[in-house]
């Protein structure tokens, strides 16, 4: 007599979320990991193809092919896809204030490999919302972005009908410092928003359908009951939400679909080893759970805290998915959670304090009114430092950081090529392909084209067709932004940072005073820091983070945001007389962008003004910039903001008694 063996269910999408370097160097990496078993492919665009510009722009130097693939236009599109028939590829692009744009040009690439528009499957993240509190790759303000996402929904629902035209993304919430109710909350009223917005865009009897082509893309953090029963949460919110706010009936339209990428901001650079451990954990708390199961799944590679992941490292992610889906028994029963007393419970909490959330966003008038007076910015720094409070404090342990931080030597970061890097090549080659491709194309076309585009967005209607014939036309990511710039203007989101509650406390940060008090009376004039962000990284936590600390410490500090040049940096530290500039760069341009700022900074006569740096800095590059004159550089592993501040502190009042 044998066993019965359950039928097993179908696993969910295998993913990486992977592009870098150029179209060419991205289309390689995409035929490799399907060979490897991947079903699906996430495409990581990078910053200025997100905050649509061409490799040639000013804002782009530094930037391009470094965070993900730049797409310039139709040509770049088709060479990413070569020899990846679209019609049989599910596809999900990571691409927001410009999804029209790149949905049109891979609805173009398809067209041109002779694909229909109907035979497309994947998703277009498209929420613009998060961004204005967590990412910074928007361009224009709420209302006019929000017009735009409704138009590709609006589109794909009739013309695209097996596409994702938003995932409504809370994963960058959670990078930011959202609470697991935070992010239910925030989530959920971005999906309203823009429910409310395509509403009026679409005959009453198709709505249905419209809701039930939005997902969500989720993060799943480390405490993985806690993000199992956030997932079961989800998914009995959404379905009220469809149900008594929209009137949905049908049980299959209200149905919660998500994709995950798990926790990043937890991964560590100090014993990385342990990272993979951490993503095992944290991918189970979003496929344990039949009735809350992830329908694609992402992982991040276990050194992503040190640099770009290679080949190798985003196959052992593969592979971890791939024994979870096929070695165990995971997917040959029901949930097994369905029943248990504490999971109920805290799902209930979650579901309570998410619900009280919701109504106060409401009060205020929705997610638009939320972001524009930065309610939600500010509470997301607030939590964000809360989190690195209990980091420093050993409240909240993490293993290598704060709690056993003894080690050996790791054989998987030693030597030549353990971590990937994009040549600095690279940027002029794609430069010289963009230079060729604006020659060769027909002028009068191109004309013609964004005439049409610029027609359609001025007079209120669907952009989706007039983008279309753009890209077939040879228009690129920078002309059709600028087009639209013309029309909508641009946007600067407040930052959040100069309301956020104080949250430090303690003998640590009252000595960092102290120090800040008696240098400030040799100086003659209160510490005053400049915290800068050059180039396109959106990602503003941590300088958020430093800004706050700074100021809780008693220093004066100016923080104006994202998406700064390296001359608005100087000048702003010119005009106003600072005493120390802190850079915090992201995306891996750290060289060029820091070099830049401090050559401006000796031409402008302020060399004397001590420059320091943060982000994911490989040792090499920090080299490379201390002998450039950064005085300090600062890593992931480098998570005592107050011992920073410390740091800052001495370092000034060394310049100063120098001078």
């Amino acid at each position: 007599m044998t066993d019965h063996i359950p039928a097993r269910e179908k696993p969910w999408l295998f993913r990486t979320y992977s592009g870098h370097s150029s179209a060419a160097e991205s289309n390689r990496l995409f035929r490799t990991n399907l060979a490897k078993g991947q079903t699906g492919l996430s495409i990581a665009f990078d910053l200025p193809t997100q905050t649509g510009y061409d490799s040639d722009h000013v804002l782009a130097k530094g930037e391009v092919g470094k965070v993900g693939v730049p797409v310039c236009h139709l040509g770049d599109m088709m060479t990413l896809f070569e020899g990846i028939p679209l019609e049989k590829m599910n596809t999900s692009m990571t691409i927001n204030a410009p999804a029209p744009w790149l949905l049109a040009l891979y609805i173009a690439a398809a067209e041109r490999q002779g694909a229909a528009r109907s035979s497309l499957n994947g998703t277009t993240q498209n929420d613009i919302i998060k961004e204005y509190l967590s990412r910074g790759t928007y361009i224009f303000a709420p209302q006019p972005s929000l017009k735009l996402t409704g138009d590709v929904i609006a589109f794909t629902y009739r013309e695209v009908p097996k596409w994702n035209p938003m995932n409504v993304c809370s994963y960058h919430l959670q990078e930011a410092g959202a609470t697991p109710e935070q992010e239910l909350a925030y989530a959920l009223a971005t999906a309203v928003a823009v429910l409310d917005t395509v509403k009026p865009m679409v005959p009453e009897a198709d709505f249905p359908q419209v809701v039930g082509r939005i997902s969500f893309f989720v993060n799943a953090g480390i405490r993985f009951v806690t993000e199992l029963c956030k997932m079961r949460a989800f998914t009995t919110l959404w379905d009220e939400i469809c149900r008594d706010r929209y009137g949905i009936t049908d049980e299959k339209l209200r149905r919660f679909r998500y994709g995950v990428q798990v926790n990043s901001l937890g991964l560590t650079e100090p014993q990385p080893e342990n990272n993979v451990y951490r993503i095992l954990l944290e991918m189970l708390s979003v496929v344990l759970s039949k009735d809350a199961r992830a329908r694609a799944v992402q992982l991040p590679a276990w050194n992503e805290a040190l640099g770009l992941p290679r080949p190798w490292d985003q196959q052992w992610s593969l592979r971890l998915q791939q024994i979870v889906a096929y070695e165990t028994d995971l997917l040959e029963y029901g949930d097994i959670f369905n029943g248990s007393v504490e999971i109920a419970a805290k799902v209930e909490a979650l579901m309570a304090d998410a619900r009280d959330e919701l109504g106060r966003i409401g009060e205020m008038g929705g997610a638009v009114a939320a972001v524009e007076t930065s309610y939600m910015k500010q509470k997301l720094v607030e939590s964000n430092a809360r989190r690195i409070a209990g980091i420093e404090s050993g409240e909240q342990v993490v293993v290598g950081v704060n709690k056993w931080t003894e080690t050996e030597p790791s054989p998987l970061t030693t030597g030549d090529g353990s971590i990937l890097t994009v040549d600095a090549s690279a940027e002029r080659e794609q430069i010289e392909r963009l230079a060729a491709f604006r020659a060769s194309r027909d002028a009068k076309a191109v004309a013609a084209a964004l005439a049409g585009l610029r027609a359609a967005a001025t007079e209120g209607r669907n952009v989706m067709e007039p983008s279309i014939a753009a890209a077939h036309a040879g228009v690129t990511t920078g002309e059709w932004a600028a087009t639209l710039r013309e029309v909508f203007g641009e946007y600067r989101a407040p930052t959040g940072v100069a309301r956020a509650a104080a949250q430090s406390k303690g003998e640590k940060i009252a000595a960092v005073r102290a120090e800040v008090d008696a240098v400030s009376a040799r100086l003659g004039r209160r510490v005053k820091m400049l915290v800068g962000k050059p180039g396109l990284d959106g990602h503003s936590n941590g300088a958020e983070q430093i800004a706050v600390r700074a100021r809780d410490a008693g220093m004066e500090v100016v923080y104006e945001g994202i998406r700064l040049t390296p001359a608005q940096i100087v000048n702003a530290a010119l005009e106003e007389g600072v005493h120390v500039v802190g850079l915090s760069i992201l995306s891996g341009s750290h060289v060029p962008l820091v070099t830049e700022v401090l050559e401006r900074m000796r031409q402008a006569g302020l060399a004397d003004i001590p420059v320091v740096a943060g982000g994911i800095i490989p040792p090499e590059d920090a080299r490379m910039l201390q002998a450039a004159g950064c005085a300090r550089i600062y890593t992931p592993k480098d998570y005592d903001i107050t011992a920073i501040m410390g740091d800052i502190v001495a370092l000034v009042g060394d310049r100063a008694a120098a001078a």
